[in-house]
């Protein structure tokens, strides 16, 4: 036990108070489904929105969201071997076209 109090030092029995989230999903017929997400390096993560003006700016107007709490997300996404969070990502893959693009075709060359 320590003998000393701190002003920064949080009690244990007090809880925070969670942060409601914007977490994209995916309409489906039982209801929505929470879109996963992969980092640069692969790894399957959840995304929340502390901000719906934010998720808007990443995702598009269109993305279906709804509010939860940090650990209602993890409690969710436990299950399917999900336990990263990332909170505000800002994405930077281009956006997707309807026609795919073509690389140029290089003349042949004469050996």
């Amino acid at each position: 036990m320590c003998l000393f109090s701190y002003d920064d030092d949080s009690d244990p029995d007090e809880q925070a108070r969670a942060v409601l989230l914007y977490v994209p999903v995916r309409p489906e017929a039982a209801g929505p489904a929470l879109r996963m997400f992969r980092t640069p390096l692969g790894e399957r993560t959840a995304v929340g929105f502390t901000g719906l003006g934010l998720l808007t700016a990443a995702l598009g107007a269109g993305q279906a969201a709804i509010r939860l709490a940090e650990p209602a997300l993890r409690s969710l996404t436990e299950p399917l071997g999900v336990d990263r969070i990332v909170v505000d990502p800002v994405l930077s893959a281009p956006a997707v076209t309807a026609a795919p693009v073509r690389a140029a075709e290089e003349p042949a060359r004469a050996l």
